[in-house]
C-alpha cells in the first residue's frame, strides 16, 4: 500500500523528547524519568505497510526505559497488528503514538511473541486502546508462573518510576498451532513453536511482503538467551529457515536482516555450546567448571556474551546430561 505524506514523515524519524511531553501522548509519564534523558523512538519502514522499532543491545534499565527488544507493526486496509508491546508503558505509549502518526486505522491486535518482560510489559497500554492480545497457547500459564517474579525483580532493575502502571496482561486469543489474522487485504500467518527460546515462542509472517517477525527465536548480534530447550531450538532451526521470507525482524538486532542468513551465527553458537557441554559431560567435568568454558570460542562475536553465556551453559548442561 502507498505511504502517505504523514507516514513518510514518520519513517524519517519520530522523536519523543521531554520538551514535547506536554503535547505528545506517546510521552505519557516521561516527566518522571527526567534523569534518563529523552526517549528517542524512531520507527523504520522495512517493507510496504510494515514498520519496526529497533531496540538497543543492552540490559533493561531506567536509562533505556526498557526499550531493548524490536517491535513491529503491520498496516492493512482495515486495521493494524502490532508485534510485541515493549519493556515499559513509556515505550508502549510511544509506539501507539507513532502508529497514530502513520495511520488512522485501529490497532486491532497485539501479538506477543513470548513471555519475557522486554516484549510484554507494555501490554496494558494496548489493552487500554481495545486491541485483542494474541499469544502462544502456553503463554498464559507462563505469565501466571513468572509474572509476580517479573514485577518484583524488574522493579529493582529499572526502578519504581518506569514500573508504574505495568501489569502482567495475558493474551485472550491463543494459537495452538497456526492462526491467520486478516487486517484487510493483508493476512498474517502466526505459528506456535515447540520449546526453544521459551516454551511459548510465536512467529508472525506477512506473506504480502515476505517479512518475518521472529521474536526471540532469532537474535542477531546480541547473544541468544536460552529459557526453553537447546535441543528443541536446534531441531526446529531448519523448519524456521524454511519459511519463505525475504527479510526478518529479529527479536534483537538489526532491523531488518536478510533471511535466512540471520540464522547463521545463532546456529553456530548453539552448535558450539552443545559440542562443548557434551564434551564436558563425557570428560566428567562438573557443572561449575563446564559453564565457565563452554561456548567461550564465541565470546568475540556477541553483545552481552558475559551477561548470558554462563546461564545458557547451565541450562544446556541440565538438558544434555540426560540425552
Amino acid at each position: 500500500m502507498p505511504i502517505d505524506r504523514v507516514r513518510r514523515k514518520l519513517v524519517n524519524g519520530f522523536a519523543c523528547t521531554a520538551a514535547s511531553a506536554a503535547v505528545l501522548p506517546c510521552c505519557l509519564g516521561r516527566a518522571a524519568l527526567a534523569a534518563a534523558g529523552s526517549l528517542e523512538f524512531k520507527v523504520r519502514n522495512v517493507a510496504d505497510g510494515v514498520f519496526a522499532f529497533q531496540g538497543v543491545d543492552e540490559l533493561m534499565s531506567a536509562a533505556n526505559q526498557g526499550a531493548i527488544s524490536n517491535l513491529g507493526a503491520v498496516v492493512g486496509t482495515d486495521a493494524v497488528a502490532v508485534i510485541d508491546s515493549g519493556g515499559s508503558l513509556v515505550e508502549a505509549h510511544a509506539f501507539i503514538g507513532a502508529i497514530g502518526k502513520m495511520t488512522a486505522k485501529p490497532v486491532r491486535y497485539l501479538i506477543n511473541t513470548h513471555m519475557h518482560p522486554d516484549h510484554i510489559f507494555g501490554n496494558a497500554a494496548f489493552r487500554g486502546i481495545g486491541a485483542t492480545i494474541v499469544g502462544h497457547h502456553n503463554l498464559p500459564r507462563a505469565l501466571e508462573a513468572r509474572g509476580t517474579f517479573y514485577l518484583q525483580s524488574f522493579r529493582e532493575q529499572i526502578g519504581d518510576a518506569l514500573m508504574k502502571g505495568i501489569e502482567i496482561v495475558p493474551p485472550t486469543s491463543l494459537v495452538d498451532d497456526r492462526l491467520q489474522l486478516d487486517l484487510g487485504g493483508r493476512v498474517l500467518e502466526l505459528q506456535a513453536w515447540k520449546a526453544a527460546h521459551t516454551d511459548n515462542d510465536l512467529t508472525v509472517f506477512d506473506g504480502a511482503t515476505g517479512t518475518l517477525f521472529a521474536g526471540d527465536l532469532v537474535f542477531v548480534g546480541s547473544l541468544p538467551t536460552l529459557d526453553g530447550s537447546l535441543l528443541g531450538w536446534l531441531r526446529q532451526m531448519d523448519a524456521l529457515a524454511a519459511i519463505g521470507a525475504a527479510r526478518v525482524v529479529p527479536g534483537h538486532g538489526p532491523v531488518p536482516t536478510d533471511w535466512p542468513r540471520a540464522l547463521t551465527a545463532e546456529r553456530h553458537y548453539f552448535e558450539a555450546l552443545a559440542h562443548d557441554i557434551r564434551k564436558a559431560i563425557a570428560d566428567g567435568m562438573p557443572l561449575s567448571e563446564a559453564v565457565k568454558t563452554a561456548g567461550r570460542s564465541e565470546r568475540g562475536n556477541w553483545h552481552l556474551f558475559d551477561e548470558y553465556n554462563e546461564r545458557n551453559a547451565t541450562a544446556a548442561f541440565a538438558e544434555l546430561e540426560w540425552e
